[in-house]
């Protein structure tokens, strides 16, 4: 593991000073714009995404506590399990959809959430997922414990037209999308899968999982620009 120093030298390289410093201008404007609404195209209701995708099916329907709506401020929330053959122990997807941020509503990073539910962090990188007929998309690789279980995060941010998997850049676009489309909307993906027995056959159902769902997204979260 790389030590301290290393992984956040980058941040005194002179690229990322003038990056920094251009992020900390923009929001400025962002936040001081004098427009209140934004120009956000409508997604369907989260409760509408598809019970079949494929192989894998709903199996259990999640509830939302009010308590965790109240945490989240999320415009809508999908929370489910799916199953398929050959992936018994099955999948769950959650997803948090805001229409804007301009009022300083925002996804909770699951680095911060999981570890304040109890769970421990023994690993976190990033992932290449191949998706059919595009480019892939990288998302976050979190493996998180307690106790005696195990489970595999993967998540992401989808911001419209891109999916990113740093919380640093994904402020970043907030703003620069905020400024040239007036839109501040995004999305928080995460998929959850059981790792006690075997982690790699956790992440290949995971990558299953997540090249199902991901074409279908697309009606329920930010649509590209």
């Amino acid at each position: 593991m790389a030590n301290k120093s290393s992984m956040f030298g980058f941040l005194n390289t002179r690229p990322t000073q003038v990056l920094t410093l251009l992020l900390l201008a923009q929001a400025g404007v962002f936040y001081g714009r004098a427009r209140t609404t934004e120009d956000t195209p409508l997604a369907r209701p989260l409760a509408e995404f598809p019970v079949q995708i494929g192989t894998w099916a709903r199996v259990q329907e999640g509830v939302v506590e009010k308590e965790v709506q109240d945490v989240l401020q999320a415009d809508d929330l999908l929370s489910r399990t799916y199953a398929a053959p050959g992936y018994p122990r099955g999948a769950s997807l959650f997803v948090a959809y805001f229409r804007s941020q301009r009022t300083g509503k925002a996804p909770h990073s699951p680095k911060n959430c999981l570890p304040g539910s109890g769970w421990t962090a023994s690993n976190a990188d990033m992932l290449l997922v191949p998706i059919a007929g595009q480019q892939p998309i990288e998302v976050n690789r979190y493996l998180v414990s307690k106790g005696d279980y195990k489970s595999l995060v993967l998540y992401w941010y989808q911001s419209p037209g891109r999916v990113v998997a740093s919380e640093y850049w994904a402020k970043f676009y907030l703003v620069l999308d905020s400024i040239r489309y007036n839109r501040s909307d995004t999305a928080l993906v995460r998929v959850v899968v059981p790792a006690s027995e075997d982690e790699q056959s956790a992440e290949k159902s995971a990558v299953d999982f997540v090249q199902a769902i991901y074409p279908n997204l697309a009606p329920f979260i930010p649509a590209g620009i």
